[in-house]
């Protein structure tokens, strides 16, 4: 028979020792070695050079950096547009409804492709010579456009390309959220009349709350560190103008033979991702209190 008294206060950190060797020696270890990296100059070949905060006194003044730092603001804007959509589709499709298990598959099918599928879907999609957004934009007398060269639009059409799959998954977590809503009480909440935008307001969003939480912070996730999409695509062009932090950190790295550099900017995406995850969960414990 199990006795407690047998137990230590070691115990516990006994049980979660591997798990913790595991994570310190496959993501702790890495994040110290790139901080480290970032504090000197290396081309990857040769001995590595101290700097100090060089690294991050030229990114202050790097006008890529501030032009990735601004596109990766309208990816996190526009990207948090798909826990909205997402929200949207799984409630229009949880229904019990003939066909609607179809509608599901269809709906949930860019969610399984690979991102480097979808980048070469949409490259064909906005093709400015055989694409069929220009010849649906040409039945309207509308001139073909070049979206993926156009300084104004390449940044946008990634981020479009980008929402299709993340929409998918976010429906996929509300769906999933909605199946395991408490029956008792909606109904409940139907007695007392509550339809409609009162019933989303005040019932079904917050028993949704912890698929909520998963949506918002793997989207703000997918959105800081968009790197797939922008390679696939645009390769940070038209003349840099499409470019993100994560495809800068790529290009300075293994292009430019700065890894020094390259770490540094890694070592910003780190911080800003942190930066917002820690005040995403201050929020949402605040709120539980």
């Amino acid at each position: 028979m199990f006795d407690r008294r047998s137990l230590t206060p070691w115990t516990p950190w006994l049980f979660m020792a591997p798990a913790l060797l595991l994570f310190a020696g496959y993501v702790v270890w890495p994040i110290a070695q790139s901080i480290w990296l970032s504090l000197h100059a290396w081309d990857g070949l040769g001995a590595k050079t101290w700097v100090g905060v060089d690294n991050y006194a030229e990114m202050w003044e790097d006008e890529q950096i501030a032009t990735a730092v601004y596109n990766n603001i309208w990816w996190l804007v526009c990207y948090l547009l798909a826990p909205v959509m997402g929200l949207a589709l799984a409630l229009f499709l949880n229904q019990q409804v003939r066909g609607i298990r179809l509608a599901k598959s269809l709906f949930f099918f860019p969610f399984v492709i690979n991102l480097v599928v979808v980048g070469l879907v949409f490259r064909w999609f906005y093709d400015p010579s055989y694409g069929p957004l220009n010849a649906l934009l040409g039945v309207f007398d509308i001139a073909p456009t070049s979206f993926l060269a156009d300084e104004d639009t390449a940044t946008f059409s990634v981020i479009a390309a980008g929402l299709w799959p993340q929409t998918a998954y976010c429906m996929l977590i509300y769906l999933a959220g909605l199946a395991g809503m408490d029956g008792e009480v909606l109904e409940a909440a139907r007695i007392d009349g509550a339809r409609g935008a009162r019933m989303l307001r005040h019932v079904i969003l917050p028993q949704l709350r912890p698929a909520t939480f998963i949506v918002v912070v793997v989207t703000v996730v997918g959105a800081l560190r968009s790197f797939d999409l922008i390679a696939i695509m645009t390769e940070g062009g038209p003349y840099g103008t499409s470019t993100v932090l994560a495809w800068e950190m790529y290009e300075q790295a293994l292009f430019s033979y700065r890894m020094g550099y390259g770490a540094a900017i890694a070592v910003l995406l780190f911080i800003v991702m942190d930066f917002y995850i820690a005040w995403f969960l201050w929020r949402l414990a605040r709120r539980e209190r």
